[in-house]
């Protein structure tokens, strides 16, 4: 009885612990346990025991049997049979496959199944998605720097943590043991910049000589106003005579002592013309005092109402000159008129603003122009700091053959000396001369005194600040930091406007509009003049061509220039400057020699319209009144026969090959392809203006007296250059 009690508590064990079966049926279970009861024997259990472990049974869900999921065991099946049973896929499956199937389908990784070699599933193309516009390419945050700010201070400004501003002191060779410790303006201006923010240079006068300074007073206004030639009086010079083509096309700066009160003001000359904007506006940004020079003949113009607004923006004081007072046209009440009518409180209103009547040519009212600019900087009451490193701006910038790169510059605070070390802009240099404007060598430079200065290492951009350094290694460190935030500021701005381009494009062409690429290289003799030549170049882009300024730089054209722009196919603008003996290598370069802004323009607008594609549109090439109408029969019946038209062109003329379109009471009935087109019974190709014809059209037979006959031909238009009275060009498509 113990053995058999034992070997069905063993039996059942080994079923709870899932060795054979989960669940097994009621009726198998019973003749389980009815022949190991009946058994007494060690042995016929051992057996049997070997029995459920090596086979299996039927696996019942809930107790209910199912043929489908009965796993049968072959006792007598040889192995051959067994392996040709296994590889059936219409066999049932085991109890342990099943299982095995289901670990493998519930784990939490699970092997992937291996390829096939079935053919893709074929899919409809999806595009690439459109290239997003980045968002701002860095931080436009400006920070404000001085000599002797501590590490954290400048950390609080930056919201940068210490540690990083340590880490880039070290890459840059600057120690700092505290965060307390003093650190000089440029270490600060540099830690911005690497940390991507503006730089904002405060210097201060405490225990400083302040005095006063001379104004310094640019002249602007409208091209061919007088502008020079009232400058020109008041020194006793002819620059006007010297400049191409009568007007000014650079910047100019120069001291001019006033005869009456012995005091100097420094000038500012600025172009009129439209091209020259940029000009303009640097200029209303350094200066303290605008003359605004008006013709008592001309009035306001365009460019007198962009001076205007950019002595507004800088918050600059104006002083209006009407100039041409002499003419026998002149008018200067009507130019006053017009200044108050644009927002301009004369002082003949009740206004602040002085006017003066003058005249270049008789050299009249110079004196009251004299006392009204005195007036105004008095009131100004304009100081400066004569001690200590001096701050001065860039006017104008150029290559010299001989001397090399020299800018003209104005100092704004302190003494510029000869043998200081400078930053302007990513250049840097030892000032080796400096010299005033008459060309007169100088040691120094007080504020508001322009000088050109020499021994930089490249050429600067105008507009750039002038700083003084403690040696060149500090120059140095500042350049090259200034040149990679140049660089990185540049190769995004490049980026967005290439991603722009690209989506302009692709709207283009989802419109059906085809634009071509004008790429083209810019020298000129100054850096002013470049940009002023760039900018003015950009203005000419149009739906057909796009102007592609591949290079803007300084200096005469070397080989260099010429490979770059026959590699990218480009055209060369000379502006001001000379050219090397062109190769037959490179005999394909276009190269426009200018000295006029005028006739530059105008080439390379003529080139645009050469170049652009056109739109192709259908155009009106001639009509024709049908007078009468003849049918001839069909042969088999009525309906087969074609009416003829009897018509007299009335305008231009009217070919077989255009399209025809029918007109009844100003409305289109038919359009289509003439079939036939004859005159006094010969076919013809055209007919003229006055005379007859008889015309068959397409499929159409139901035609009326007075119906009108309109013959259209496809031309393709291109885009006029069109320049107005004030300078300013555009394409118009």
């Amino acid at each position: 009885m113990a053995l058999r009690h034992l070997g069905k508590k063993g039996i059942q064990a080994s079923f709870k612990r899932g060795l054979v079966l989960l669940r097994v049926a009621a009726s198998t279970e019973s003749q389980i346990s009815s022949t190991f009861l009946n058994s007494t024997s060690e042995s016929v259990a051992f057996s049997f025991a070997r029995y459920i472990n090596g086979f299996g049974f039927s696996s019942l869900s809930n107790g209910e049997s199912s043929p489908n999921l009965t796993s049968i065991r072959y006792f007598h099946a040889s192995r051959e049979t067994l392996a040709t049973r296994k590889d059936d896929p219409d066999r049932p499956l085991s109890h342990r496959e099943r299982k095995k199937q289901a670990v493998k389908t519930k784990a939490k990784f699970s092997k992937r199944d291996k390829k096939t070699d079935k053919p893709p599933a074929e899919a409809p193309y999806v595009p690439p998605p459109r290239l997003e516009k980045t968002e701002k390419r860095m931080d436009e945050k400006t920070v404000e720097v001085f000599d002797g700010m501590t590490l954290l201070e400048f950390s609080k400004r930056t919201g940068e943590s210490l540690a990083v501003l340590q880490s880039i002191l070290v890459d840059v060779g600057e120690t700092v043991s505290s965060e307390f410790d003093a650190i000089s303006i440029d270490v600060a201006e540099l830690l911005a910049m690497e940390i991507g923010n503006n730089v904002k240079r405060e210097h201060t006068t405490e225990g400083l000589k302040i005095l006063p300074r001379p104004p310094v007073v640019t002249v602007m206004g409208h091209v061919d106003h007088g502008k020079t030639s009232l400058l020109d009086a008041l020194r006793n010079t002819s620059v006007a005579a010297r400049e191409a083509g009568g007007i000014t096309q650079h910047v100019g700066a120069f001291v001019v002592g006033m005869p009456e009160s012995g005091t100097s003001i420094t000038f500012i000359d600025t172009p009129g013309h439209a091209a020259f904007s940029e000009m303009r506006a640097r200029g209303a940004a350094v200066t303290d005092i605008v003359v605004l020079v008006v013709a008592a003949d001309d009035g306001v113009m365009p460019q007198t109402l962009e001076a205007i607004a950019h002595a507004r923006s800088a918050n600059v004081p104006i002083v209006v000159a009407i100039n041409k007072c002499d003419k026998p046209g002149a008018n200067p009440e009507r130019v006053k008129n017009q200044l108050a009518a644009e927002g301009i409180e004369l002082e003949d209103i009740g206004g602040n603003v002085q006017v003066v009547e003058v005249s270049a040519v008789k050299s009249t009212g110079l004196d009251k122009l004299e006392e009204a600019l005195l007036l105004q900087a008095v009131d100004m009451d304009l100081m400066a700091r004569v001690d200590g490193p001096a701050q001065a701006y860039v006017v104008e910038a150029r290559l010299d053959k001989g001397r090399g790169p020299l800018a003209t510059v104005i100092v704004k605070a302190g003494t510029l000396e000869s043998g200081h070390h400078v930053v302007i802009g990513c250049q840097w240099g030892k000032l080796r001369a400096i010299r005033d404007m008459v060309g007169k060598p100088t040691e120094r430079a007080t504020p508001a005194m322009p000088v050109e200065i020499e021994g930089l290492k490249g050429v600067p951009m105008a507009g750039d600040d002038v700083i003084v350094v403690e040696s060149e290694k500090r120059a140095k460190m500042l350049s090259e930091g200034r040149t990679r935030k140049y660089e990185r500021d540049r190769l995004l701005k490049a980026e967005e406007d290439r991603i722009a381009e690209l989506e302009k494009r692709e709207a283009e062409s989802e419109e059906g509009v085809f634009r071509v690429e004008l790429p083209i290289i810019v020298k000129s003799d100054v850096q002013g003049t470049a940009q002023a030549v760039s900018d003015a170049l950009r203005t000419l882009n149009s739906p057909q061509v796009f102007v592609n300024i591949v290079q803007s730089g300084v200096g005469a054209i070397f080989q260099s220039d010429l490979a770059r722009a026959q590699t990218c196919n480009a055209c060369i603008v000379a502006f001001n400057v000379k050219c090397c003996k062109i190769s037959s290598a490179y005999a394909r370069v276009k190269v426009f020699h200018h000295h006029v802004i005028y006739h530059l323009l105008e080439d390379i607008g003529n080139l645009i319209v050469e170049k652009a594609p056109g739109v192709s549109e259908l155009e009106v090439a001639g009509e024709a009144e049908v007078l009468s109408i003849f049918k001839v029969l069909g042969k088999r019946r009525e309906e087969d026969g074609v009416s003829i038209a009897g018509c007299k062109v009335m305008d231009g003329r009217v070919f077989r090959s255009g399209l025809m379109r029918l007109l009844r009471s100003g409305e289109v009935l038919f359009e289509g392809s003439c079939a036939s087109l004859k005159r006094e019974k010969q076919d013809v190709e055209q007919v003229g203006k006055g005379n007859e014809c008889g015309l068959v059209m397409g499929d159409w037979n139901d035609f009326r007296v007075g119906d009108v006959i309109q013959c259209l031909e496809r031309v393709v238009r291109k885009p006029k250059f069109i320049s107005s009275e004030s300078g300013a060009v555009r394409i118009e498509c």
